[in-house]
Formats: structure tokens, C-alpha cells, sequence
């Protein structure tokens, strides 16, 4: 790097290569007008064997499945406007089904028509949806006939599960709020902060009022015209880091795997701009790290870079120990997040075994539903060839099981062999199959969700704030503003901009 520094050819370093990493990345290329051959470097540093992180995607039976996230949400604007940047608002592809299912009651129920992430805003198809006992339908019904009054004084964070618990009973968390919010993140309603994940349920209950009335979506429109709820790309949901990182690369920014950054130091004796202050970020890198420019050091496994600024786009666990010495308090918090681990069993079953009729793009399974007498394993079920139409090949069904929540650990006592024996066990009693399948296909995520449990919001606030104070670094990823890919891309972005903010005198051009 050059002696002037920031004032001359700044160098950043992104480590991580997640969704949140390469966003980071395209928006200090976007910012610095990077390109080949100009002045400012970005590096991307990604610990595995690919970019991209939970979004990946596997050759399955001769087509191409996701492992996690097959879709995205159209409505947040972080991943549909990446999708233009990149140029691929022709790629973007509607599921080919709508509607899931719920196992209640010893059998598939569809969901109700008038559901906000679970929480009804009707009762009438509510109750006629069977989901309810009698006794579940009538409490929840009370929310519109018995008066509540706003409290002025409530304020603070609470658990989504004491929430809805409080105003439309038990049931309805146990039956339908928890499968939905808690499947999203691999986890329960009773401990998830509603804050985090559902902020409108929170200001919904500080009104006055029902508590469904207050969270009943405006109709959508009707026709042709009317806008899907998710997007995936054609080809695979995976398509999209793959894209970026073949976007980046021809933006001149170096985007490197099998590189692990072991220690973030200030490098001593060197300075930043007019700020004496501000000293440059020094890594140590283990692995591939001899390709990356800049890097030195006596071993090929073992060598220091010396950057301007650093996108901490890694996990919570691993952001932490990297924080220790430069900033406790933001590491402390990290390092208390808890995570969860799910397991993805993807099937291939002939069609004709199938006895049940395929409604729908899946169904999930409630923690309170067993399965066969004892307590399910499988959370969720996606019909692969119903939601992408694109997949489906005559003579059969592929279809992806999701396997573990927070607190249940069964899935780490099995092989992948016992696993998918158990689950698909189960998804025989559900479908009633008959037959064993084809091909299956297990992908395990240990220890990938974090958990936003109640005042989630206020830590976070608290390492930004702590994490702030040092000139030139900013932190990116699921573990802070939502886990979704729009929510990931939206914190990535953020912490590109805040690094920049930070670095004075860093030359910013509007690329062409």
C-alpha cells in the first residue's frame, strides 16, 4: 500500500464472502469507482471453499436445487434492486405455487386465508380452518369483542410468543405463529423478540383495540398484475452470489476463498490521512493466502495485509474473538448470541408412492404436533417441483425437508443415514408414501441462526455504537438486522457506507 493512504490508493478489506460480505463489497466498488486498474483495492476474504454463504445451491437428481434459501421477499428492496444492478430483473422467477399447510390435529390443514406472519386478522377463516379447537377459535375471538386499551407506559421489548399469548391465546402461538416466525428462524416464539422480527406486532399491541383488526394487510390487487410475495432466479436462488462475485471480480476487486483471517490488529506506526490517530487494520491470514495482493509474511500459510479499512462480515462467534481486544463490549454481545442448527434432507420420490395430494408449495409442523406419538423432528416441508415448476421431471417428486429448531438436538446424534431415515419416516406418516425414495441428500447448517432473543434491537444498537468508534471498520451479517437475503445485503451495504464515513479523505468517484 502506499505511504499516503487513505489520501492515496486505499486498500479494504471485506472478510467474509456471505451474502453480506459481497454486498459490502459492491457497495465500496459502487462508492470508489472501482475498476480495473484504478487506484482503490477491495479484497474479499472468504474462509471456505466458495462465496455466498447459506445460499447455495447442489446438483440433485440432474437438476439444480437449493440447499437453504430458495427464495427471497420482493417486497424489501435490497435484494430486487441488486438483481437490477447485476442485470437480472429478466432472471426473476415467481413460485409456481401459493398457499402451505399446517400438520394439526393428526392431519394436513390449510392455512387460513388473512394470516400476518401467523397471526390472524380474520376469525371467520380462522375458525372454519380447523387448526383451532372450538375452545382455541372462541379466545381468539375475544381479541375483537373485548376491549383493549392502549398503555402509555409500555415500552421495551417483549417475546413475540407473551404477545400474541396475551391477546389471542396459546393456541394460535403454538399452532400457527410459532411454525411460521419460529421457522424462519430455527427457533421459538417464547424466546424471539418481536421487536426484531415482527416490530408491527409490537406497535399493534401499544393501540388500542384488536389486536388482528390492527394487523390486517391492505387486499392485494387482483389480475395479472398482482405482484408475487417472493422472487427466486432462474436456475437457482444460488444464482445470485454466484453472479455477484463474477460482477466484482470485473470490477477489478480480488475476491479470494480459502482464506482465514485469524487476528484484526492496528498496525503499528502507520497512519491514515491528516489523522495521526488513525492507524491502518493489520490481518493475519491463514490457508490460500499467498495470492492475496499485498499480503506478506516469511510462510505461504501465514501472512499480514495492512488495509484502510475492514467489513467484519463474518458470524457472530467469529466476529467476536476478533473484537476482543479493540472493543469488549461489542465482542461480549456478539459472543452471547445464541445459534441454532438445522438440517436440510432434500429427497427425490417416485411420484406414483405419493398417496397424498400435493397442496401447495409444503406444509410445516408445529413443536406441539407430533408425529407417529412422539415429538416431530421435521419442522417444514417444501414440495420442490410444485413451488419451481422448472424442476419437475415426469416420474417424480423432489422434495426438501427441514430438520432442527433451538433446543432440539436430536439431529446432531444421528449420521446423515439415520437422519434422513428419520425424517423421511415421518414425512411417510404426513403424505403416506409408499416406498422408499430415490435419492436424498443431506446438508447440515450447525450453529447458522442466530437467535434475536427479547431487547435484540438495543444490543445491536450497542456494538454499532461501540464498534463505530473505530475509525474505518463496520460489522455485517444475520446476526444483526434480520437473517433474510434482502436483510444480510441491507447490513452489508450499511457497513460499507459506514467504513467509508469513517475513513477521511478517501477519494469518491460516481462510476459511469
Amino acid at each position: 500500500m502506499n505511504d499516503d493512504g487513505i489520501a492515496g490508493h486505499p486498500v479494504i478489506a471485506v472478510i467474509g464472502g456471505g451474502m453480506a460480505g459481497l454486498a459490502a463489497a459492491w457497495q465500496l466498488s459502487q462508492d470508489l469507482g472501482a475498476g480495473p486498474g484504478k487506484g482503490p483495492q477491495i479484497v474479499v476474504l472468504e474462509a471456505g471453499t466458495r462465496v455466498g454463504g447459506k445460499v447455495r445451491a447442489a446438483e440433485f437428481c440432474g437438476r439444480t436445487v437449493d440447499l437453504a434459501a430458495d427464495a427471497f421477499l420482493a417486497r424489501r428492496p435490497e435484494a430486487t434492486q441488486l438483481c437490477t444492478d447485476l442485470g437480472l430483473d429478466d432472471a426473476l422467477v415467481a413460485p409456481g405455487a401459493t398457499g402451505a399447510a399446517l400438520w394439526v390435529r393428526g392431519r394436513l390443514r390449510m392455512m387460513p386465508d388473512g394470516l400476518n406472519l401467523g397471526v390472524p386478522t380474520r376469525w371467520w377463516p380462522l375458525s372454519r380452518a380447523g387448526i383451532l379447537s372450538p375452545v382455541g377459535a372462541a379466545r381468539a375471538a375475544a381479541d375483537l369483542v373485548r376491549p383493549h386499551r392502549a398503555d402509555p407506559r409500555s415500552t421495551g421489548d417483549r417475546a413475540v410468543g407473551a404477545v400474541v399469548g396475551a391477546r389471542l391465546g396459546r393456541q394460535v402461538v403454538e399452532r400457527l405463529v410459532d411454525p411460521l416466525v419460529g421457522g424462519i428462524h430455527a427457533g421459538g416464539v417464547d424466546d424471539l423478540s418481536a421487536q426484531a422480527t415482527f416490530p408491527p406486532l409490537l406497535a399493534a399491541d401499544r393501540m388500542s383495540g384488536s389486536l388482528m383488526r390492527r394487523l390486517r394487510l391492505p387486499p392485494p390487487s387482483t389480475g395479472p398484475s398482482t405482484a408475487p410475495i417472493f422472487w427466486s432466479l432462474d436456475g437457482s436462488t444460488s444464482r445470485l452470489p454466484a453472479e455477484l462475485a463474477d460482477a466484482l471480480v470485473a470490477r477489478g476487486v480480488a475476491v479470494h476463498t480459502g482464506v482465514t483471517v485469524e487476528a484484526l490488529d492496528r498496525a503499528p506506526g502507520r497512519t491514515s490521512g491528516n489523522d495521526p490517530s488513525r492507524g491502518t487494520w493489520q490481518l493475519t491470514m491463514s490457508g490460500d493466502s499467498a495470492s492475496v495482493p499485498g499480503a506478506t509474511g516469511p510462510s505461504e500459510s501465514s501472512r499480514t495485509l495492512a488495509v484502510d479499512g475492514v467489513v467484519l462480515a463474518v458470524p457472530a462467534d467469529q466476529a467476536s474473538p476478533l473484537l476482543a481486544h479493540h472493543s469488549p463490549r461489542a465482542s461480549s454481545i456478539l459472543g452471547d448470541i445464541r445459534h441454532s442448527s438445522v438440517s436440510v434432507v432434500t429427497l427425490s420420490i417416485p411420484e406414483d408412492a405419493i398417496r397424498s395430494e400435493l397442496v401447495g408449495t409444503g406444509f410445516l409442523v408445529p413443536r406441539t404436533s407430533p408425529v407417529g406419538g412422539r415429538s416431530a423432528l421435521v419442522t417444514g416441508c417444501t414440495y420442490l417441483t410444485r413451488k419451481w415448476p422448472g424442476l419437475a421431471r415426469s416420474g417424480d417428486e423432489l422434495i426438501r425437508l427441514s430438520v432442527g429448531r433451538y433446543g432440539d438436538d436430536r439431529p446432531k446424534t444421528m449420521d446423515d443415514d439415520e437422519l434422513t431415515e428419520a425424517a423421511f419416516g415421518e414425512l411417510t406418516r404426513i403424505l403416506d408414501i409408499g416406498g422408499p425414495p430415490r435419492a436424498s441428500l443431506v446438508t447440515r447448517w450447525d450453529g447458522s441462526f442466530p437467535q434475536y432473543q427479547p431487547g435484540h434491537p438495543e444490543r445491536i444498537d450497542r456494538v454499532e455504537a461501540a464498534v463505530a468508534e473505530l475509525p474505518g471498520l463496520a460489522v455485517a451479517g444475520s446476526a444483526y438486522r434480520g437473517v433474510g437475503i434482502p436483510a444480510v445485503i441491507g447490513t452489508g451495504r450499511a457497513a460499507a457506507k459506514a467504513v467509508l464515513q469513517s475513513l477521511d479523505g478517501v477519494r469518491r468517484t460516481t462510476p459511469a
